[in-house]
């Protein structure tokens, strides 16, 4: 009777135990988290957005795009000079005839398309053409070309630099007039120079854009100069076409006989 009562009192007792462990346990492990997919929400309905989000939580504050690093825009940095394309033009007398003058040019002219021809202005001269870039600073800087030719033992007006203001779009044009005092042969540099001063502080720098050589012969007729060489062939010219006037033989036979007879 008493091991009986013993019994049970141990099993009531191991009962009571496993019940009250089995509670405690259940009520403090968290309860668990389902899982939920951020691309697609549960029950079809819309992705929130940041707009969405700042509009139904008025709790959140989104940082704005001064805010926030990432989102300021970069400065950027000024745009280069975009460069103007010009025909370079140089046209000069390969030959001379002694005591003549004769000119040379040089032409900065406006080629956007690279279409320009150079042509002479004057017949049997030589003519060369060369495309530049120039730096498109006519906003900021004033832009001035500045030309000279060097052509030693040669009579050169102007013999000092010349200079032209220029503008964009417009074409600036250099004359020398050239006199070579003796027979023979001149070589010289046709130069050309970009001055550019600044419009605020006034510096001023100067870039070397060509420099062309240029060759002229000069020669005489029987040891005769220019304009005597002139004279002689027009009284040859003249000559010439009183021979070619029809009955001329007539009239020189009838000279003949009269000074035959005369004698």
């Amino acid at each position: 009777m008493f091991r009986r009562r013993s019994l049970r009192l141990l099993l009531a007792g191991a009962a009571i135990f496993l019940a009250t462990a089995v509670c405690g346990y259940g009520a403090a492990a968290p309860a668990a988290q389902p899982t939920v997919d951020s691309d697609v929400p549960s029950g079809g309905g819309p992705v929130p957005t940041a707009a969405s989000a700042a509009t139904s939580s008025p709790g959140i504050v989104l940082p704005t795009p001064t805010e926030q690093g990432a989102f300021a825009p970069e400065e950027s940095a000024p745009a280069a000079a975009i460069p103007e394309y010009r025909r370079l033009t140089l046209e000069y007398p390969p030959k001379i005839r002694l005591g003549d003058s004769d000119l040379i040019r040089l032409t900065l002219e406006v080629d956007a398309l690279g279409n320009l021809t150079p042509t002479a202005q004057i017949q049997g001269h030589n003519v060369t053409g060369q495309t530049v870039s120039i730096p498109n600073l006519y906003d900021t800087q004033n832009v001035i070309a500045e030309a000279s030719l060097d052509l030693a033992g040669v009579d050169i007006r102007p013999t000092e630099q010349v200079s032209e203001p220029l503008l964009p779009g417009q074409s600036v044009t250099f004359f020398w007039s050239v006199h070579p005092p003796s027979a023979g042969t001149y070589r010289g540099t046709v130069w050309l120079f970009l001055r550019f001063v600044d419009k605020a502080t006034k510096e001023e720098t100067r870039q070397p854009i060509s420099a062309q050589t240029v060759e002229i012969s000069t020669s005489n007729f029987l040891g005769l100069s220019g304009g005597m060489a002139r004279i002689t062939g027009s009284i040859g010219a003249v000559l010439g076409a009183v021979l070619g006037f029809p009955f001329v033989d007539d009239v020189l036979k009838w000279l003949w006989k009269r000074i035959t007879r005369g004698a």
